[in-house]
């Protein structure tokens, strides 16, 4: 073979493999993305029994308290989606995106929450969060290992 058909032949191999790694890449995206939204259809079906966590889930509220464990998140979301966040709808408005790796990603979402009121009589209205999430790749799903959540401050 000679120098020339070799040097062709490499050049369209090196673009098979970048343009299969940007459609792997494109595609767990898009997987990363459907968790992030099962999240949010759970909080506004306040029914968590079917989210894609893992066992060792921690969970941060934007209040600062922090569950860990698959069970322990379930039951203080059970709590409070059953008292003051009964009803209660959050909208995503963006989410982005990072994956340092082929297992591991990084997503940040921004979101509108409708009124609520805390147990202490505050009353949360057109609140906007931000939550973070750590989701990493177990077999074939994705799964959300860790989340905070954080109320964006507005200034005035």
């Amino acid at each position: 073979m000679s120098a020339t058909r070799r040097l062709w032949l490499l050049g369209i191999i090196s673009m098979l493999l970048v343009v299969s790694g940007y459609a792997q890449s494109r595609n767990g995206e898009q997987e990363v993305r459907a968790a992030v939204e099962a999240f949010y259809a759970a909080f506004n079906g306040h029914d968590f029994t079917r989210l894609p966590v893992t066992d060792d889930w921690e969970h941060i509220n934007p209040f600062g308290g922090t569950s860990r464990g698959r069970d322990a998140v379930l039951k203080e979301l059970h709590e409070v989606h059953s008292t003051f966040l009964k009803g209660v709808t959050d909208t995503i408005s963006e989410i982005s995106v990072k994956m340092p790796s082929s297992d591991v990603a990084i997503a940040t979402v921004t979101s509108q929450m409708s009124t609520y009121t805390t147990p202490n009589g505050a009353r949360h209205e057109n609140e906007r969060h931000i939550r973070t999430f750590v989701i990493v790749k177990r077999g074939a799903r994705w799964l959300i290992m860790q989340d905070q959540n954080t109320t964006i401050q507005s200034l005035q």
